[in-house]
């Protein structure tokens, strides 16, 4: 199991396609405060009501000048379809071999109705504009994450 990140270290860099496949970057948001979530699959019910809480949230969390994106293990395809379904308006990018899962520490053993399986982690990561780590938030939960990491970044 890969060690879980913790606030101050380096960011791991990474490039993955996003819904459109385009190339996105960490290092093209340098300088700014990027909030990377990683979540299970799209348009499953939690999902979705954390991606739309984003959605929701983002003119504000923008305001705030902060940049969101969504990771999973979805195809690029998959993801242009949970777009345009729900409406979502920031970069959702596809990860299928887990690397950038890996590098987060966002996939491995989870507890799961009881049972203990490998899967996502449903975790976030906050970036200072130095790259490093302010937040590195594990196993949180759908519902209610937006309004909790809102309130832990004093929005």
């Amino acid at each position: 199991m890969t060690t879980r990140l913790e606030a101050g270290q380096a960011a791991p860099a990474f490039t993955l396609p996003d819904q459109d496949g385009k190339h996105v970057s960490l290092t093209d948001f340098s300088g700014k405060n990027v909030i990377i979530y990683f979540y299970p699959a799209a348009m499953t019910p939690g999902c979705t009501t954390q991606a739309c809480d984003f959605r929701d949230s983002l003119a504000s969390l923008q305001a705030a000048g902060y940049v969101v994106l969504g990771i999973s293990k979805d195809t690029p395809a998959k993801l242009k379809k949970f777009e345009e379904k729900e409406g979502l308006t920031f970069p959702l990018l596809s990860d299928p071999d887990l690397t950038v899962h890996n590098a987060y520490a966002a996939f491995g053993e989870k507890s799961m109705y009881g049972k203990t399986v490998q899967g996502v982690i449903r975790s976030t990561f906050v970036v200072a504009p130095d790259g490093t780590l302010s937040h590195a938030l594990y196993n949180v939960k759908a519902t209610g994450h937006v309004a909790s990491l809102r309130t832990k970044l004093g929005l």
